[in-house]
């Protein structure tokens, strides 16, 4: 795994913990929200299409087609239509709903809300992200941080993963009077099975990104060495032996630059959050569900209020072998 690709996080909007904090969801839950109204109308000058004379905007088309394209289904004209008349069919049903008084249940009710304040809360992320502007001494603040924890050397071994400590000690003892013979025994005895077939070979990899017992003692060996004694870690006895070191390649500044702004966003938006839960007074009445109890109807996590459209189209292992 190169450095660039370690800079970039997992996505802000789930620290929200909400369904609208994923693009996809919110925007699912706008198109469920709207359809719930028999008013509804065209969020856009320019229609679809029309149903009873209640209009499909072309952004709303647009948007569903963008996020069916994410997942491989190709932008035509059949699709198009397909998805014209799932959106018909939704309105359809949706204003008989409205008709029957369902929109006013309890359930329903409370689902329309729930929506409404993911749709909300997910605008009010998107927009903090937009307008926090990530200043040029706080990014180069990140890349000196990037630096010291990616710095360094990193390593290319060869390990052997056995189950007991006795193994270990007698694969040592044969790989002091034939060094050698190191890739046979791996092939042989390791337990590894993302090295094992390449002779123990993990390739290079930061000693960080191994069990701190395995990372500890790569770093310390020379060259051609050997640990003379099991390394114990939570998955067993290593003998490791060392091939090569060398120096991390750092990235500039300008080829990382994206990836540390992101990171910084989602700091800054963490710290937001927390300091706004922080202010609230949160009482919680009921005590939580027993763990074995279902999950509660209607939690934000579980909202799914869209039937568009029906279709859909279809670190390297070795070098994180000794976790496993």
């Amino acid at each position: 795994m190169s450095i660039k690709s370690r800079v970039v996080l997992g996505s802000a909007l789930a620290l929200l913990v909400l369904s609208a904090c994923n693009d996809k969801n919110a925007d699912k839950a706008a198109s469920a929200s709207a359809s719930a109204s028999a008013s509804t109308t065209a969020s856009s000058s320019e229609v679809a299409a029309t149903v009873d004379g209640t209009p499909i905007s072309k952004k709303q088309l647009d948007q569903i087609m963008q996020q069916q394209a994410a997942q491989g289904m190709p932008d035509t004209p059949e699709t198009r239509k397909m998805v014209i008349d799932n959106l018909a069919m939704q309105l359809l049903v949706a204003k008989e709903a409205v008709t029957k008084g369902l929109d006013k249940t309890a359930d329903v009710a409370d689902q329309l809300e729930m929506s409404r304040q993911s749709i909300l809360a997910n605008a009010y992320v998107k927009d903090y992200i937009k307008t926090a502007a990530v200043t040029d001494d706080a990014l180069k603040a990140e890349y000196e941080d990037f630096k010291t924890k990616n710095g360094g050397n990193e390593f290319k071994a060869r390990h052997i993963l056995v189950k007991t400590e006795d193994e270990a000690k007698d694969i040592i003892a044969k790989i002091k009077k034939d060094i050698k013979s190191f890739e046979g025994l791996a092939k042989a005895k390791s337990q590894d099975p993302g090295s094992k077939a390449n002779g123990g070979d993990l390739g290079w990899f930061n000693p960080r990104g191994m069990v701190p017992e395995f990372g500890a003692a790569v770093a310390k060996l020379e060259k051609g060495k050997f640990t003379e004694e099991p390394v114990k870690s939570q998955f067993g006895y290593h003998v490791i032996i060392l091939d090569d070191s060398r120096p991390v390649a750092i990235p500039p500044l300008e080829e990382v630059k994206a990836g540390l702004t992101q990171q910084l966003q989602q700091k800054n938006l963490k710290k937001m959050l927390d300091d706004m839960k922080a202010k609230a007074k949160i009482e919680v009445k009921a005590a939580p569900a027993a763990a074995s109890a279902p999950a509660a109807t209607g939690a934000p996590l579980t909202v799914t209020p869209t039937v568009v459209p029906a279709a859909s189209a279809a670190a390297s292992a070795s070098a994180e072998a000794p976790k496993k």
